[in-house]
């Protein structure tokens, strides 16, 4: 593809080629020259995995107070707000994707690192509980930098309760299905992230808890080569598979029918 005259030439940061946003976009927010995958907003993935049209929100008016009144806490909202255009850091909604019904919910690093705040624990949960009453598959795609500090110990409290709600999606016999995406850490990886039935992960994806700075501080030693990206927590077993974004939507409906028991429908049915 020709680049538009006038458009800013991007260098992949891993291959060096140079590309154009719209040439990127085209490849789902890729490196046509390498695959390498850049991060993505749920906008764009609104575009291209749920089928057309079949996309209804819902939790969408929850919105962030300030639990601990701490100064410029709101600010900072109303900043991230503008930024990623979306109210807090996930947005969850029914769809189809290939005519399979389930609940998809979608996060945003842009909104403040995806830290998962109160809204955030709330809107996850709901997602799960929702899964568990209507018997419908749930869809997780993860970034987020950990637990919203601004909220103290009422963010902290969120990884107990998405934890409880992805337990009751299990116990519903409702399958779970997350996708780990750069960069998934802190206490969203150390809570449902990691409850899923499959856990999937972007090409290149940061996978962790704490960064390799603080562990390589903590235990005196240096990390492996590519420590916490996915294609070494597959290695370790961390993470079931890889799975690229134009294999997503295939993947993620033959999980479901292989899935498929009383519990839930098959294309609708």
């Amino acid at each position: 593809m020709s680049p538009i005259e006038g458009e800013t030439m991007e260098p992949c940061p891993s291959c060096g080629a140079r590309h154009g946003g719209e040439e990127i976009l085209g490849a789902l927010k890729t490196c046509p020259s390498c695959g390498s995958h850049y991060r993505m907003e749920p906008v764009d993935r609104l575009a291209y995995l749920p089928d057309p049209g079949s996309f209804t929100e819902f939790s969408a008016n929850l919105s962030s107070l300030n639990p601990i009144d701490l100064a410029g806490y709101e600010e900072k909202l109303s900043e991230a707000e503008a930024k990623a255009r979306m109210k807090d850091a996930v947005i969850t909604g029914l769809c189809t994707i290939e005519g399979r019904p389930l609940i998809l919910a979608l996060m945003s690093f842009t909104f403040m690192g995806g830290s998962m705040g109160s809204v955030v624990g709330e809107k996850v949960s709901r997602a799960l509980l929702r899964g568990a009453e209507e018997k419908l598959p749930v869809v997780i795609y993860t970034t987020s930098g950990g637990a919203r500090m601004q909220e103290g110990i009422f963010s902290l409290m969120q990884m107990a309760k998405t934890s409880s709600a992805a337990a009751e999606l299990d116990r519903a016999g409702a399958p779970f299905f997350v996708v780990l995406c750069d960069p998934t850490t802190g206490g969203v990886t150390a809570s449902f992230a990691m409850l899923a039935d499959v856990t999937m992960a972007e090409p290149g994806a940061f996978i962790g808890f704490a960064g390799p700075r603080v562990i390589e501080g903590t235990i005196g030693q240096t990390l492996p080569e590519g420590f916490q990206r996915a294609e070494f927590q597959v290695e370790k077993g961390f993470v079931d598979l890889i799975v690229p974004r134009r294999e997503q939507r295939r993947i993620l409906s033959t999980l479901i029918d292989l899935h498929r028991g009383p519990a839930f429908p098959r294309n609708g049915t």
